[in-house]
């Protein structure tokens, strides 16, 4: 009899796949990954500045998985000293050219509090993860999923959620269905 072993991947390179698929049609973005021995971690390497700005706060500089902490980093020759005015420009900035991204919309013009809605295309997103529910060990998910897992830690003022855009006339836009004094 054969001796067969199924491995699953540990959950720091699920977060670090999630990275990876998030970022992986950004021209502007090199994600370069180490997973070998007990220090994992991903840096997104660009040259674009003001890019690498919105990067670092948005992502955390770590994550920890029980006894193992990931380090993520951003790489960039320079840093942009870039004041970002509110979330909806921080997010347009990070994922500017990324064809994961589809636009952000904020509410701060019609409500009190701001909230802010970054939406991604509508498609799925699949990457291997050593998922056994899937005959071909892929996850298949949302962006807007990716989006909410990786920048969990993420504070803001105001409220984020994330998205995905529709495909046909569906809908209204947030103005149209909430009643506004």
């Amino acid at each position: 009899m054969a001796d067969v072993r199924l491995r699953i991947l540990p959950p720091w390179s699920t977060f670090i796949n999630e990275i990876e698929a998030l970022f992986d049609g950004d021209p502007q973005i090199a994600c370069n990954v180490n997973v070998d021995g007990t220090n994992p971690s991903i840096v997104l390497a660009t040259n674009n500045p003001d890019k690498a700005a919105a990067l670092l706060k948005l992502l955390p500089s770590e994550k920890t998985f029980g006894n193992v902490t990931l380090k993520i980093g951003v790489d960039c020759h320079t840093i942009s000293n870039m004041a970002f005015v509110n979330p909806k420009e921080l997010f347009e900035t990070a994922f500017s050219g990324n064809p994961a991204f589809a636009y952000v919309v904020s509410t701060e013009d019609y409500w009190y509090v701001p909230f802010t809605y970054v939406v991604f295309k509508n498609c799925v997103v699949q990457f291997f993860n050593d998922n056994l529910n899937d005959p071909h060990g892929v996850l298949s998910t949302l962006y807007q999923d990716i989006a909410k897992e990786v920048f969990a830690d993420c504070q803001m003022a105001g409220g984020v959620a994330y998205c995905t855009d529709v495909e046909r006339k569906l809908g209204k836009p947030v103005d149209e269905w909430v009643k506004l004094n």
